[in-house]
C-alpha cells in the first residue's frame, strides 16, 4: 500500500484529479464498486424521503381531525386547537430530527454526482472538490451530520409545517373571536385558571419564535436544495454554482 504522504496518493495531484475520466474511460473495478454504492445511496435517500413524508402525512391526519372536532360544537373547548399546535409541533421536532438523517444520505449522492458523474459526462470541467474521495472515504469511516438542528427546523418550517400550523392559528383566532358574542374575546381565550390574555401572549411569542428560527439569514449547510435558476431551462453550463447549497 502506498505511503498516504506519496504523490500519488495526494487528491490534488492531476493524476487523481482525473478520477471520474478514468472510471468512464476505462473498466475498472473501482468504477463498478461505485456504482453499486451510488445505487446504494440512492436507495437509503429514498428510504429516509418516504420517512420525511410519513411524518408530515401524520400531521396533517391529526390536524384534520382536530379542526373537524374543534368545530363540530360550539360547546368544544377552544383550546384543543392549541393542543393541536402543541402536536404538530413535537411531529416538526422529530422530522427535523429525521431530515438531519436523510441529508447525511443526500449529502453523499451529491458528492458523487458532482465530482463523479458530472465530470464523467462533461469531461472538460474540473471536479467541483479535488480531495472529493477523501472526504467521501472520511464519511463512509465516521458518518458525520452535515446540518444543525436549526437549519433543520428551518427547513421544514418554511417548507411545510409554517402552513400547517399557520392554519391552526387562523382556526384558534377564528374560536375565539367567533364563538365570544356576548363576552369579551379575550375572555374567552382563558383556559381553565389561565388568563386569556395570558394564553394570547404564550401564543403570539410562540409564532414568533417560529418565525425567528424560519427565516433568520443563515450560511446553508444542505446539499441539493433547489433555490435558484429558471424554471424549465437547463443551467447555463458556463454559470458557476448557482445552487449547490440549500
Amino acid at each position: 500500500m502506498a505511503d498516504s504522504n506519496d504523490d500519488t496518493a495526494d487528491p490534488t495531484t492531476p493524476g487523481q484529479r482525473e478520477i471520474g475520466r478514468e472510471m468512464v474511460e476505462e473498466s475498472t473495478g473501482l468504477g463498478s464498486v461505485m456504482a453499486h454504492a451510488y445505487r446504494g445511496e440512492l436507495g437509503r435517500v429514498d428510504t429516509w424521503r418516504q420517512r420525511l413524508d410519513q411524518t408530515t402525512t401524520w400531521a396533517v391526519t391529526l390536524m384534520a381531525a382536530i379542526l373537524t372536532w374543534a368545530f363540530s360544537s360550539p360547546d368544544n373547548p377552544h383550546y384543543i386547537l392549541l393542543i393541536g399546535i402543541v402536536v404538530v409541533t413535537v411531529f416538526l421536532g422529530i422530522e427535523a430530527r429525521r431530515y438531519r438523517d436523510y441529508d447525511v444520505f443526500r449529502a453523499c449522492v451529491r458528492m458523487l454526482q458532482e465530482n463523479l458523474l458530472a465530470t464523467a459526462l462533461d469531461p472538460s470541467r474540473d471536479v467541483e472538490h479535488t480531495d472529493w474521495r477523501v472526504k467521501l472515504s472520511q464519511d463512509y469511516r465516521e458518518p458525520t451530520v452535515k446540518v444543525s438542528m436549526q437549519e433543520a427546523l428551518a427547513n421544514r418550517l418554511r417548507r411545510v409545517y409554517l402552513a400547517l400550523l399557520g392554519v391552526l392559528l387562523v382556526a384558534w383566532v377564528f374560536r375565539v373571536t367567533a364563538f365570544a358574542a356576548r363576552e369579551d374575546w379575550i375572555e374567552t381565550a382563558a383556559i381553565a385558571r389561565i388568563q386569556g390574555l395570558v394564553a394570547i401572549v404564550v401564543v403570539v411569542v410562540f409564532y414568533v419564535a417560529l418565525l425567528a428560527i424560519s427565516l433568520w439569514p443563515r450560511e446553508r449547510q444542505a446539499k441539493g436544495e433547489f433555490r435558484k435558476g429558471k424554471e424549465g431551462d437547463w443551467k447555463d453550463p458556463d454559470a458557476k454554482d448557482e445552487s449547490r447549497n440549500g
